[in-house]
């Protein structure tokens, strides 16, 4: 869901209780620069999708994609992502995850290791995007 505000501003929400517990958006358009928050493999009931780091990867980069898109951008318009991991032995496998998606695109990248609140995540993606207008200008 969408919803523009008066200085400009595209918010978009996936409704999960966080964003409403917290009071922040998925992902925020801003003139051509989108930016989305740090997201979750969590499913359309709110619960992580499963206990495996790849599908719950795979997950959080469809959510990402989702929220891009819904904002008028595309993958190929990321230029940033950081990846946060639970346990340093699951870098591999996120890594050849977002490789699989991001490959072609190259945008810079980093990988952190953190402290969930929920204990049941395994990896969150943040992604940092700057769409072209139509004349593919910046």
């Amino acid at each position: 869901m969408a919803d523009a505000k008066p200085d400009g501003r595209t918010l978009y929400s996936t409704r999960t209780t966080y964003e409403f517990q917290f009071g922040y958006s998925r992902a925020v358009r801003d003139g051509n620069v989108i930016r989305v928050a740090g997201t979750a493999g969590l499913g359309d009931d709110g619960q992580v999708v499963s206990d495996d780091v790849v599908e719950q990867m795979r997950r959080a980069l469809e959510i990402v994609r989702e929220a891009i898109e819904h904002l008028g951008g595309t993958l190929e318009d990321v230029i940033m992502t950081r990846i946060y991991v639970s346990d340093v032995n699951n870098i591999d496998s996120v890594a050849v995850v977002h490789g699989e998606v991001f490959r072609d695109i190259r945008p810079a990248s980093s990988i952190v290791r953190v402290e969930f609140i929920d204990r049941r995540i395994l990896v969150e993606v943040e992604a940092e995007a700057i769409c072209a207008d139509r004349k593919g200008k910046v």
